[in-house]
């Protein structure tokens, strides 16, 4: 854009730039702003700018593109200022997460919200700060407002969250409205750096001690002072030994001296000190090995694995549990690094990483970095870092779904293992995405290949296959030509008739158990509910706590002698006696891993019994410890929910027993056969994974059911015909698309109201293809009501038109002013 400007007679042309911003917010475009020439030319995409935003806020912005048109509808900003010497976000991330914006019905802002880590995401905080010294007459303050007066007298500003704690109250903004009034402070909004490089402390001699003769000379010095003449020999014997630099740490350990010893030497001029900036993450182990040797199924299955490639850009590898999937993974990574190229190995748990690390780096040493939540948000910066740069120590991330968003610059090879795990999809917040689907796309962006991996894949990508959209490659045979476990249907409705339980063990459970633990193998007991117990009920008048929050009962765990909702987080002590009518006939109904595990102690109390739930992994290392016990054989007896069944390997386990499949299967959900039979398939596979053949009890009340008669004889082919069958009888996925709406708000009435609203302006168009408004299970979460709508898009319709129809129904909805305090979300393939 040229400007002219006129003076002194003169005219004088100078072009204005702008650049579009985007911001982490859900509005759906881009921003403009200007910029000085120097900006501009030193302004590339991907760079984070700090802009002013609204009112008062600071956000950080990402470039998207630097240009000359002014906006017409608005009068531009100057930005803040520039964050970034070089992008830190690349041209492939950004085609990767506008089609995520696109596909998935939700904001560009959205999708960098989820994708960077949040140090990179920088917001202004308010801070107060004194606008005068003068000393004002108490009586002028109530009691808060004097309160915040005071403590800034003793300190220059104050952030917003220490004006919170000093009124021990979460909502301030009325306090320091009224401050402002009576000009006594002004508030600035200040962008703070999260990120925090580990900066280490390393020693060394000073050059001048170099020398022979200088060198004599100085231990000669200090033959009065031994500590400091201890600390100078060992930091010859540890440069001599290690020839690497020597840490002030290491120094101080190795030769029992402190601190204050190197404080004196350094004074002296003898040492010097210099700090080195480091990963907090670093891979210390011997270099890597060689792969195993394949045997011949293995070798088949790479070599057609490999066909496939030449002519898909996606392979399904379907291969049974304990198969040597793994060993096949690691093949086609050690081809591909040889060509310089990144590789993505995705898996669904972060329980998986744990262990899959560890086998990894035997064979890759330190090409590997590891990128998922319960890193710290130093250590995944420094991991976007270095992928972002193509360090060598970042040519294999392994990562949980968040791992698909770093900034791949030469991505090769995408492995999703156990593709048909629902941890890969994303439920809250926006994007809604599907980490598996979302993987495929990244890989056409990159041309680059995916393989999925699973030992029952899920019934889209077995139907993908069967039509020749994805390669198939099948896996048939176990590594080592281990027979599949033996699987046995144990009937607890019998076995209750017959009075032969014990609490919740069938006799057939305890005799197998008693027959493994004896022959030193380990033993997994499978219940998919944590807790002791779903409900507690009043044996008197019937009436079980509920959570205040949410339309659930309170779940009892007994290690804290606490009810607690799995929804919203509520918590109260047990109670003594009924809420309702007083009596102490308080009951446990149900049961969950926690109950097991106390039975299991009675039962066999010379066994060491572990558990492996969300309540015992919360902490950072927390699974890799349980992991290690699991596979040092310091645990006789693991008690765990689906986590035991996602793709871990135990080499010890004789015998897997399933308390009870029959709450799988009556789940309200058009999946629940499909994943149940999953589920019991893979719990069944950590069963005998080396030389002897394992065993699978599943205790049920209904041993006639179809998925576990095909569940006991490993079927998969008669699952996927059965339930493709139905599929398609009821326009379900594959054969159908479904987008689902949810409608949440603390009314009902208006909440049921707008979703009718809604559900009829939809059937205008797309008629019978729009089911509900219905309420789910759960019908109150967090005190907010709510209501689903669904919508079954046949294969013949345009989705992108479908798509582009509902988006301009949303855009009714919220200009509707009855309806603006419903939130309304949109999910697509939302199975």
């Amino acid at each position: 854009m040229k400007v002219v400007h006129f003076v002194n007679g003169l005219f004088y042309f100078y072009t204005v730039y702008f650049i579009d911003v985007i911001l982490p917010i859900p509005l759906k475009q881009t921003f403009t702003y200007s910029v000085n020439v120097d900006e501009a030319r030193f302004l590339r995409q991907g760079m984070r700018v700090a802009v002013p935003f609204g009112k008062s806020k600071v956000y950080t912005g990402i470039v998207y593109r630097v240009h000359q048109q002014a906006p017409t509808s608005y009068e531009t900003k100057s930005i803040d200022q520039i964050l970034d010497e070089e992008p830190v976000i690349n041209s492939f991330q950004l085609k990767h997460w506008e089609w995520m914006a696109s596909y998935y019905m939700c904001t560009l802002g959205e999708v960098i919200r989820a994708a960077l880590p949040s140090a990179f995401l920088l917001e202004s905080e308010t801070v107060i700060r004194l606008v005068s010294k003068n000393n004002l007459t108490d009586s002028v303050f109530s009691d808060e407002e004097f309160l915040v007066y005071e403590a800034l007298q003793h300190q220059s500003s104050l952030h917003i969250n220490d004006v919170r704690s000093i009124l021990d109250r979460r909502n301030v903004v009325k306090v320091i409205q009224q401050l402002l009034q009576k000009e006594v402070i002004e508030v600035e909004e200040t962008v703070f750096e999260k990120y925090t490089p580990k900066i280490v402390r390393y020693i060394r001699l000073a050059p001048e001690f170099a020398s022979e003769d200088n060198l004599q000379i100085l231990l000669e010095s200090l033959t009065r002072a031994p500590k400091q003449k201890e600390v100078l020999m060992t930091l010859f014997m540890l440069t001599a030994q290690q020839n690497k630099p020597v840490s002030s740490v290491q120094l101080q350990k190795k030769s029992n001296s402190n601190a204050s010893v190197l404080k004196t030497l350094i004074g002296k001029g003898i040492i010097e000190e210099y700090f080195i900036q480091k990963d907090r993450v670093q891979y210390t182990g011997p270099e890597g090995a060689d792969t195993k040797e394949l045997n011949e199924a293995q070798v088949q299955a790479l070599s057609e694995i490999k066909e496939s490639f030449k002519e898909n850009e996606v392979t399904l590898l379907h291969g049974v549990t304990s198969s040597g999937k793994t060993e096949i993974y690691v093949e086609l990574i050690s081809e591909l690094l040889k060509t310089g190229k990144q590789v993505l190995y995705m898996l669904p748990e972060i329980a998986l990483t744990t262990q899959l690390i560890s086998r990894l780096q035997h064979y890759f040493g330190e090409c590997i970095s590891v990128y998922h939540s319960k890193y710290t948000l130093n250590e995944r910066v420094e991991v976007w870092n270095n992928v972002l740069n193509g360090k060598s120590k970042a040519q294999i991330i392994i990562g949980a779904r968040s791992a698909l968003f770093l900034p791949f610059s030469s991505l090769g090879l995408i492995i999703v293992d156990e593709a048909h795990e629902p941890s890969f999809k994303q439920y809250s917040p926006a994007p809604r995405y599907h980490a598996r689907d979302a993987a495929v796309v990244l890989g056409n962006l990159h041309g680059a290949k995916t393989l999925l991996g699973s030992a029952t894949p899920s019934l889209e990508s077995s139907y993908n296959a069967q039509t020749g959209k994805f390669g198939h490659v099948k896996l048939t045979r176990r590594y080592g030509d281990v027979l599949m476990p033996e699987i046995e249907l144990v009937d607890i409705k019998e076995k209750h008739r017959k009075k032969r339980m014990t609490g919740h063990f069938s006799d057939r459970l305890l005799e197998e158990m008693k027959e493994c633990l004896e022959t030193g193998d380990q033993v997994i007991l499978f219940q998919n509910r944590r807790g002791y117990s779903p409900f507690v009920e009043c044996t008197t008048c019937g009436v079980s706590p509920q959570c205040p929050n949410c339309d659930v009962s309170l779940t009892y765990h007994q290690y804290k002698n606490e009810l607690r909702c799995h929804y919203c987080g509520y918590h109260m002590a047990m109670l003594i006696s009924c809420m309702a009518c007083g009596s102490e006939t308080l009951d446990t109904k149900g049961f969950g891993t926690e109950q097991i595990e106390k039975e299991v102690k009675e039962l066999f109390p010379s066994q060491a019994v572990v558990r492996m739930d969300q309540d015992t992994t919360k902490g950072k290392h927390a699974y890799s410890k349980l992991i290690e016990a699991i596979e040092n054989r310091e645990a006789d007896i693991v008690v765990g929910t689906q986590m035991l069944a996602k793709g871990l390997d135990f080499r010890n386990i004789g015998l897997v027993g399933v308390m009870n499949a029959d709450n799988l299967l009556n789940f309200p959900d058009f999946r629940a056969h499909e994943r149940s039979f999953q589920l019991l398939q893979q719990v069944a596979g950590r069963a005998g994974r080396t030389e002897k053949r394992g065993k699978v009890l599943i205790q049920t009340y209904n041993p006639y059911h179809r998925i576990l008669q095909q569940v006991s004889v490993h079927d998969y082919d008669g699952m996927y015909k059965d339930e493709a069958e139905q599929r398609y009888q009821y326009k379900y996925p594959p054969y159908y698309r479904t987008i689902k709406i949810t409608f949440r708000d603390r009314n009902y009435n208006k909440m049921r109201k707008a979703a009718v609203w809604f559900g009829a302006l939809l059937q205008t168009r797309l008629k019978d293809q729009v089911l509900g408004p219905e309420a789910p299970p759960v019908g109150r979460i967090r005190n907010l009501f709510i209501i689903n709508l669904l919508i079954k898009i046949p294969k013949e319709q345009s989705v992108p038109k479908t798509k582009e129809f509902i988006g301009k129904a949303v855009q009714s909805f919220h200009s509707v002013k009855d309806f603006s305090t419903v939130k309304l979300t949109l999910d697509v393939d939302n199975y």
